[in-house]
């Protein structure tokens, strides 16, 4: 055989080999590669207590309470189509509140609420810092002014 045709099932059998390996670990990954579960999805599947997953959605309005200790909370989580209870004990993010987006990391305690570890609060893209309210960026003069 000639090395021209060597080197052709050569590099045809190491194609071969790189699309099976990510075939394999595409296959392995499955729904483990979403970045979050909604509640739908938790509801639909089912998620066995005590697994460490992320939950997203809108927390739902009017849903949070706050505990007498003061840094414990209770609220729902929502994708439109189902809604989890959830709790959190810490300090919240300044942009959690309710009606806006949370992804929450943790996991579901035997009777289906999820308790929350770490609250990676969600922002729109007009989203604006308090110290800058207020406050307009004037293309021309590349100078921060007071909006009038």
């Amino acid at each position: 055989m000639k090395a021209k045709h060597q080197r052709l099932i050569l590099a045809l059998v190491a194609l071969a080999a790189l699309i099976g390996a990510g075939l394999l670990a595409a296959s392995a990954l499955k729904d483990e590669a979403a970045y979050f579960y909604a509640p739908a999805d938790v509801r639909a599947k089912g998620v066995e207590p005590g697994k460490a997953i992320r939950l997203g959605g809108m927390v739902v309005k009017h849903s949070l309470k706050r505990a007498a200790d003061g840094i414990t909370i209770r609220f729902d989580v929502t994708d439109g189509k189902a809604t989890v209870p959830a709790t959190f004990s810490g300090i919240t993010p300044d942009l959690f509140r309710e009606g806006s987006g949370v992804v929450a990391e943790g996991a579901f305690d035997g009777k289906g609420t999820f308790v929350a570890t770490n609250l990676l609060a969600k922002h729109d893209e007009r989203y604006m810092p308090r110290e800058l309210e207020g406050i307009q960026y004037d293309e021309k003069s590349h100078q921060l002014k007071a909006a009038p």
